[in-house]
Order: structure tokens, then sequence, then C-alpha cells
């Protein structure tokens, strides 16, 4: 019996129509475009601006994106794993509410949170059960609203994140196709750097939180951005390793779209040309859990069976990794 390997079968992807320019934050903040985009590569970014709306909202406008282009029946989905840094709400899992109102009626469903690596630690998961010849279609949505955590007179991060959805379809492959290797880290020593101070256990919200916005996104810049630069370069290149890849073997990064900086940094580490490297940050910014799936989203139409992608992501508490995955169907 061949062995079975998990591959992406099906991509989908969803952002809001609202754009917020440099420009327009510009009149919000003391930043400017030239600034903005010389330390970012980030040009504009899409804003879910319906209050009644949540991180559900764009998890399932990806989800349907994906189930109408691959013809897939809901009912015929195992399993789906919700990839958030920005649930609708505590306790009641956002992936649960997602999979009943897209119609996955047969599945169960849980939520995975680790930061801006969410989707790529979710790859892992769903790759497992799927290995384990229990389960025949994952569906993995990564989706945030990060607009909902962003103090928008703060321009350390008001710059950075935007909104949107992405997800995959993971099914049982025997060609040798799909996820082939990963590199998963984590290290606590970030969990000082990147992070919202209140609203959990640790400090429960109340007046004084809010007054002084600690539900807001947190970002030592300077420390996240060393430790982004080196850490997402060496786990790509030590996916490369294992695997006996070179550069000239890769055919797309996949890279976490947070700064066009730590992009470059990780692509110059594998030797790849700037056309092999998927980017979409200038367009949606950082958007968290959803942007490793709108990158396969926006290139789909490039990818070829037996393409060699590796995926690479770097996310606050700290999290990391890279995943090798040989691409399984022409577009």
């Amino acid at each position: 019996m061949s062995k079975i390997t998990a591959a992406i079968t099906a991509v989908g992807g969803y952002v809001p129509d609202y754009v917020l320019s440099n420009q327009i934050l510009e009149t919000m903040v003391d930043t400017n475009d030239e600034w903005i985009t010389a330390r970012t590569g980030i040009k504009e970014r899409r804003i879910l601006k319906d209050k009644d709306k949540g991180t559900s909202y764009l998890a399932i406008k990806a989800a349907e994106d994906l189930l109408k282009k691959s013809n897939t029946n809901p009912k015929d989905i195992d399993l789906v794993i919700m990839a958030t840094a920005t649930p609708d709400m505590p306790v009641a899992a956002t992936g649960v509410y997602v999979a009943s109102k897209i119609g996955a009626v047969n599945a169960f469903s849980f939520d995975l949170v680790a930061a801006c690596s969410s989707f790529l630690y979710g790859m892992s998961t769903a790759a497992r059960y799927i290995e384990s010849g229990k389960y025949k279609k994952v569906l993995l949505i990564g989706a945030d609203k990060m607009s909902s955590i962003i103090d928008y007179e703060d321009r350390t991060t008001c710059i950075i994140f935007g909104d949107g959805g992405g997800a995959v379809l993971f099914e049982p492959n025997t060609e040798g196709l799909g996820l082939i290797d990963e590199h998963l880290r984590s290290d606590g020593i970030g969990r000082a750097h990147l992070k919202i101070d209140a609203g959990g256990s640790l400090l429960p919200a109340s007046i004084e939180t809010v007054t002084n916005k600690q539900h807001y996104v947190f970002q030592d810049g300077k420390t996240v951005f060393k430790f982004a630069v080196s850490n997402m370069a060496d786990v790509c290149a030590k996916v490369m390793e294992k695997n006996n890849l070179e550069g000239k073997d890769v055919n797309w990064l996949v890279p976490h779209q947070a700064n066009k900086r730590i992009i470059d940094a990780a692509a110059n580490r594998m030797e790849l040309p700037e056309e092999k490297v998927m980017m979409n940050i200038h367009k949606y910014g950082n958007t968290t859990s959803a942007t490793l799936p709108l990158c396969l989203h926006d290139y789909e139409k490039h990818l070829k069976k037996g393409d060699n992608l590796i995926f690479a992501a770097f996310g606050g508490g700290f999290t990391w990794g890279a995943v090798y995955v040989k691409w399984a169907y022409n577009s």
C-alpha cells in the first residue's frame, strides 16, 4: 500500500471591499506613505467595516469560495480547523460556528491559536489527521479581523494589519505529493514583545483595562523584527537542508506577509529570485492567520503539479516554522 500524504486540493480566499490606504492613514496618525512603504512594503490593507461581522464572516466567505470553485459538497468534509488570533468570542469556538454556517454538518471543528503561525501549525495538524487514514477531507481556514484589536492612534501597529480570510482543503494523496516535511518552533521569550495584555485569565477585562487601551495589540517592533528576520530564514534553510533542496529546486516561497524586509531576508538565505516569492503584502498588509492561504489564492493560477513550495511564518509567542509541500494539481 502506498504511503498516504496530505495534499492541498483546493484553495479559497476573501478580503473585504474597504481599502485603507497609506494616504488615508496619513490623516489618522503621524505617518506617511513613504515611511510606511520603506519599512514594511505595505501600500494598503482591507478592513471589515461592518461592526456586526467578526472573523467568522471572513472565514465563511473564504470557505464558500473554496467550496464553489472546487465543487466540494460541504457534507463530505470531516474536519474544519479554524486558525485565528481573533475569534468571534471567548469560549465558543469560532470554527464550530463556521462549520455549521457553511453546511459542514458531518464535520467536527476546533480553533487553533498560535498568532501569525496559526495557519502554518494548522497545516501540520491537518496533515496528521489525513495521514492517519481516518479522515479524507480536512478544511483548514485562516482568518482574522485584526482591525478589531488595533488602536488606530498607535502608528506602530495600525500601519501593519488588515482583515482577510483564506482556506485550503487537504485530501489523501498516494503520488508523493502534498506535505512532505516541516520544522516548527516556539519560544516563550516572545510573550512580552507581541501581545494583548488584557482580556484573558491573567488580566480580565475591567473599566481600567479598557481605559488603558490594554485590549489592543502591543508590539515591540525592533525585537520582533530581529527575531523574525533570523528565525524565519533559519527554518527555511533547515527544511531545505533536510530535504536536499537548493534554491534552484524551490519553485515558490510562500512567506507570512508581515514585513517585506523579513520576506526578502528569507528569500536571500534560500537564494531565491524575487519572481519565486509570493508577495501580496502591498495590497493586504499583515492579515495574520490569513496571509499564507491568501498568497495561494492570489497565485494559484501560477502553480503546477509537482512544484516545490516552502511555507514560512513567524508570530507572537514566539512561534515560527517552515513547511515543505509538493503541489498536487494544475490550476
